[in-house]
């Protein structure tokens, strides 16, 4: 961002790419949205509440109030007639934008200064290629929380660190978070939306990792 602070990773595990959007912010780095090339993704309001969440056979878009605003499956995971996926354009937040135009045709664009730059985020899953991937981790309520504080705890070891090392806020301030915890981070907000939980608990998480 123009301030200085992260404003989008790409990081590659294997043959899996994630694309992290944070929010403009100096110490909590809270996560706006995240696209992987798998076909799942996720974007957040500013207060955490989901707001766009996709995955191989389709997506939702919700208000802010939690209720279904709209709901597609991709025409080429559902057989027969479907209802076509009209395009949707939201803006996290002054400079960063995200058009979904087809499952295939999913962008996220970065305008500051006058520059612009795009990330294409789409992929193209088949019908057989989805029946062939394994079923979601879950997880228990006790166990997703202690993710999420296991988490918290390194974030904070990781600012105690960089205090030491650097006493000068100036300094500190323009050291970012490892990589690694942001994509901890990530998977642990993946498995939230695949646990059986309730939505006041999966709140609490995301106000675990984003603190």
């Amino acid at each position: 961002y123009p301030s200085g602070n992260l404003a989008i990773i790409i990081t590659r595990e294997r043959d899996q790419l994630t694309c992290i959007v944070q929010e403009d912010e100096l110490r909590t780095a809270k996560i706006r949205a995240l696209f992987q090339s798998d076909g799942r993704s996720t974007c957040y309001y500013p207060n955490g509440d989901e707001w766009i969440n996709m995955s191989i056979q389709g997506g939702q878009y919700l208000d802010q109030a939690g209720n279904r605003v709209r709901r597609w499956m991709w025409p080429n995971l559902s057989p027969g007639p479907h209802v076509p996926l009209s395009p949707i354009f939201i803006s996290l937040n002054h400079h960063v934008g995200v058009r979904i135009l087809a499952q295939d045709k999913i962008f996220v664009s970065f305008l500051a200064m006058g520059r612009q730059a795009k990330f294409s985020m789409g992929t193209k899953m088949q019908a057989s290629t989805a029946r062939q991937l394994p079923p979601p981790t879950r997880l228990g309520e006790d166990e997703l929380l202690l993710l999420a504080f296991r988490v918290r705890i390194l974030q904070l070891f990781d600012r105690m660190r960089r205090c030491l090392n650097f006493p000068s806020s100036e300094q500190r301030n323009k050291i970012q978070p490892p990589t690694y915890l942001m994509t901890q981070a990530v998977k642990i907000l993946e498995l939230c939306m695949a646990a059986d939980i309730s939505d006041e608990l999966r709140s609490s998480i995301r106000a675990i990792v984003n603190a």
